[in-house]
């Protein structure tokens, strides 16, 4: 087993990605502490084990385990080493990000059903795009946002209206968040990987 793809987009910010491969019983071979292996136990579907054991199998891969990791109130991901950190799964990808800025991080695959769901998220029109390209344009705006959302520090956000993506294209976004608890500027990425789209969200300075 080993990293898949790893993206450098600052210094000290790395995306490690994993494509999951292994039966469950070979991703079970990595350690867990007693909170983590009871999350486990407690989740029904196969998928979403895979993708919980993988991620602790990219941290392996970066010299930090399970022990390091721990989660707020609101569920956020910390680094007990103070960087920090933003998970991701879906389907055949997990993927991590590490920063020494706050950070966000979405994987999701390209599928048509995102276009049935796309008012509630975005105004975003075909127009002269086909298919394929439009779907992937909804799933990146979709990740984007739900990548700011892990920025947020509390839940309870209406993607639509509080989390903006301007100046898209397929490589970057701008991205503004706007609530009364948080107003920021980010600068999204992103990538394709295979039939996945990968958006990361990096806070920027205020001026």
């Amino acid at each position: 087993m080993s990293l898949f793809k790893t993206f450098q987009i600052t210094p000290n910010t790395i995306i490690y990605v994993w494509k999951i491969t292994e039966s469950l019983d070979i991703l079970r071979d990595v350690y867990l502490s007693k909170n983590s292996i009871n999350r486990l136990n407690s989740m029904k579907s196969v998928s979403h084990q895979k993708g919980f054991l993988s991620i602790r199998h990219l941290l392996k891969q970066i010299q930090l385990n399970d022990e390091d990791l721990y989660y707020n109130e609101f569920g956020k991901p910390l680094l007990k080493d103070q960087r920090h950190i933003s998970i991701t799964h879906s389907f055949d990808f997990s993927a991590i990000v590490i920063s020494d800025q706050i950070v966000g991080i979405d994987i999701e695959k390209n599928r048509d059903k995102i276009k049935i769901i796309r008012h509630r998220f975005t105004d975003l029109e075909q127009n002269t795009l086909t298919d394929e390209a439009y779907i992937q344009q909804l799933t990146f705006v979709w990740g984007a946002k739900e990548s700011m959302f892990k920025i947020h520090p509390c839940g309870g956000l209406n993607f639509k209206q509080d989390l903006i993506v301007k100046n898209l294209n397929t490589k970057n976004a701008d991205g503004y968040i706007n609530t009364d608890e948080l107003q920021q500027n980010c600068h999204i990425h992103f990538y394709q990987i295979e039939n996945y789209s990968l958006a990361i969200a990096l806070t920027l300075n205020q001026n």
